[in-house]
C-alpha cells in the first residue's frame, strides 16, 4: 500500500468515488480507501437495483426537495449539476433515461454499469484503490490533516476526503465510523435520525394484514402531530405492509415522523390518505350518488370497488359504520359524504417509523456549520473535506440524495486537489 499520495479518499460510494475522479481530473495523485470487497456496495441496491442516479429537476427545485439543509449544497449543486453528471456518465460510455418524476436511471437498467463505468474512470485517472481497508483514525499534526491510520498502518497524504456515508444499510458497509472519526478531530455530529424512511401504524386492519401488499399510485399523505399540527403533506405511491406504510409516498413523510418522535416518543401522531388528491369530496360524493343511482340495488360494497380496490373497500366501510350489503340506491347526503371524506382523509394512527438501519437515507450528520460549502472543506482542520451522506444533509427519494452525494464528491475532490497545490506553492 502506498504511503505518499496528494489526496486519500476515504469511502468507495458515490461520493467518494466522484471525488477520487474529481481530485485526479485536477491533477492530484489519489488513493481511494474502502472497506468492503467492492466499490459502490449501497449504490447497487438504490432504485431497487437500477441506481436511480439523479433527477432532471434544475437547482432550485433540487434545493427544494433536500429538506435537511438544502440550502448549504446550493453551491455543490451549481458546480457540478444534475445535467453535468448526466453529461459525465455520457463521456464514459453510460446513457441515461428520464421516468416518471423525472428520476434518472442508466438506460441498462443496471445499477452494477454505473458502478463498472466509475471504476473503469478511476482506474483510466491513475487512482489506487485498495479495497477491504478499514480507515480507523485521521492523522492530525498541528491542526492539518496529514493522513490516515488503518489499524497500525500510516497513509500519509497531503489533504483527505471524508465520504464515509451514513448508518442507514449497516449491511452495505455505513455503519458510522467516519462519524466517530470526525468527532475525535473536534467535529460535531448532529443527532442521527432514519429519513426516507418507512411509517409504522398500529391500526388493526394494517397489522392484522387485511391490506398487506395493496398499493396505490398518487396519493397525497399528510402527518399531525398531537397538538394538530401538520407536520408534512407528500404526494407518491404507498404500498401497505404488516407494519405500516411504505413506498416513496411514506418514505417522504417518514423523515417528519421521525423527527417528532424525537422531540414527543409517546405523543399520538396521527396521518391522513387523501386517495384522490385532483378531486374534492364533494365532486367524489356526487360521483358515488351518480353511481348509485344507475345501479340502485348494488350493494355499497360493489358500487365502491368501481373506485377503489375490494380489500380497501372492507376497511372504508367498517370506518364507515355500514353493512358491505347495504344497498347503494337509498343511501342519502349525509352517508355518501361520510364515504367521499373517508375516500378524501383515510385515518391512520401512527406509532413511528421503521430503524435507522432500514432507512433509505440517514438524516444528521457532520455539523455543516463546521464545513464550508463552497469548497465542503473543514472550518476546524485544514486539508479535511467531507463528501455525501456523511453530511448533515439529506433529501427525499427520487435521485436527490444520490446527485447531492454526486455534487458534494465532485467539489470536495477539485478542492483537496487545490489545496495540495496551493500548499506546494
Amino acid at each position: 500500500m502506498g504511503t505518499n499520495y496528494d489526496v486519500v479518499i476515504v469511502g468507495g460510494g458515490p461520493a467518494g468515488m466522484m471525488a477520487a475522479a474529481s481530485a485526479a481530473a485536477h491533477g492530484a495523485s489519489v488513493q481511494l480507501l474502502e472497506k468492503n470487497d467492492q466499490l459502490g456496495r449501497k449504490m447497487l441496491i438504490t432504485g431497487g437495483g437500477r441506481c436511480n442516479l439523479t433527477n432532471r429537476a434544475d437547482v432550485a427545485e433540487m434545493v427544494a426537495n433536500i429538506p435537511g439543509n438544502g440550502k448549504f449544497v446550493y453551491s455543490s449543486l451549481h458546480r457540478f449539476s444534475g445535467q453535468d453528471l448526466r453529461n459525465f456518465f455520457k463521456r464514459l460510455g453510460l446513457a441515461t433515461k428520464v421516468e416518471d418524476h423525472g428520476r434518472v436511471f442508466p438506460i441498462s437498467d443496471k445499477a452494477q454499469d454505473v458502478v463498472n463505468a466509475l471504476t473503469k474512470h478511476l482506474h483510466q485517472l491513475g487512482v489506487r484503490i485498495s479495497l477491504g481497508t478499514g480507515v480507523t483514525s485521521l492523522m492530525v499534526e498541528n491542526n492539518h490533516c496529514r493522513g490516515v491510520m488503518v489499524g497500525e498502518t500510516v497513509i500519509r497524504a497531503k489533504a483527505v476526503v471524508l465520504a464515509t456515508g451514513g448508518v442507514s444499510y449497516p449491511r452495505t458497509g455505513s455503519t458510522g465510523e467516519g462519524h466517530k472519526m470526525a468527532e475525535r478531530v473536534g467535529h460535531h455530529v448532529t443527532k442521527l435520525f432514519p429519513a426516507a424512511v418507512a411509517i409504522t401504524c398500529t391500526d388493526p386492519w394494517i397489522v392484522q394484514r387485511e391490506v398487506q401488499g395493496l398499493s396505490l399510485a398518487n396519493v397525497n399523505i399528510t402527518v399531525f402531530n398531537s397538538r394538530d399540527k401538520r407536520l408534512a403533506t407528500e404526494t407518491g405511491d404507498i404500498i401497505f405492509t404488516h407494519w405500516g406504510l411504505s413506498g416513496p409516498g411514506a418514505l417522504r413523510v417518514g423523515r417528519a415522523v421521525a423527527l417528532e418522535r424525537q422531540r414527543e416518543p409517546d405523543a399520538p401522531i396521527r396521518g391522513a390518505l387523501d386517495l384522490f388528491p385532483t378531486r374534492s369530496s364533494e365532486e367524489l360524493a356526487r360521483e358515488l350518488g351518480k353511481i348509485a343511482q344507475a345501479a340502485p340495488k348494488k350493494s355499497v360494497k360493489n358500487l365502491l370497488t368501481m373506485l377503489v380496490p375490494e380489500r380497501l373497500v372492507k376497511v372504508l366501510l367498517e370506518l364507515a359504520g355500514m353493512p358491505p350489503e347495504t344497498p347503494g340506491g337509498p343511501l342519502n347526503k349525509t352517508q355518501l359524504a361520510k364515504l367521499a371524506d373517508l375516500l378524501k382523509a383515510l385515518p391512520v394512527h401512527i406509532k413511528g417509523t421503521r430503524p435507522i438501519e432500514e432507512a433509505t437515507v440517514t438524516g444528521g450528520g457532520v455539523n455543516i456549520k463546521e464545513i464550508d460549502p463552497r469548497t465542503m472543506g473543514s472550518k476546524l482542520i485544514r486539508g479535511l473535506f467531507f463528501a455525501g451522506e456523511i453530511l448533515d444533509v439529506d433529501a427525499h427519494t427520487g435521485g436527490f440524495n444520490m446527485q447531492v452525494a454526486f455534487s458534494t464528491g465532485y467539489v470536495a475532490g477539485e478542492a483537496a486537489a487545490l489545496f495540495v497545490k496551493e500548499t506546494l506553492d
